[in-house]
């Protein structure tokens, strides 16, 4: 694996807000990063590089609860407000939380992000800005 946590975390020290995101993207791409999945309960998100090998944070703050019921329409003014630089990472992941989003798929191949429920089935799949 040519990539570590480490690694990641130096790029991801660099993101300020959601509008920087496309650079911290680019960035762990150009480490080997494949693909990730973020949790939004504890915040342990797992790299995959090209050869399905893994690295793990571990959980990076209290636990939260995710709400059983998905409120998608909320959850998208959230997620724009986020992307635009109106919150910061732990505001978004409690409006994940309340909102039924236990997490997301960042596919670097596809460019696509995928956000899923507590059934882990997809509820918004999004094009990565590039």
């Amino acid at each position: 694996m040519k990539f570590t946590v480490e690694d990641i975390k130096t790029e991801h020290q660099k993101v300020k807000s959601g509008a920087d995101f496309p650079q911290y993207i680019k960035a762990i791409k150009n480490l080997g990063v494949s693909h990730y999945t973020s949790f939004v309960a504890d915040g342990n998100t797992e790299y995959f590089d090209g050869n399905n090998e893994s690295a793990h944070t571990g959980s990076k703050y209290d636990k939260l609860i995710i709400a059983e019921t998905v409120n998608l329409e909320n959850f998208k003014t959230r997620l724009k407000l986020h992307q635009q630089g109106g919150t910061d990472y732990i505001t978004f992941c409690k409006d994940c939380a309340e909102n039924g989003v236990e997490g997301w798929v960042m596919d670097l191949t596809a460019m696509t992000c995928s956000y899923f429920d507590n059934d882990r089935r997809n509820v918004l799949v999004e094009q990565i800005p590039g």
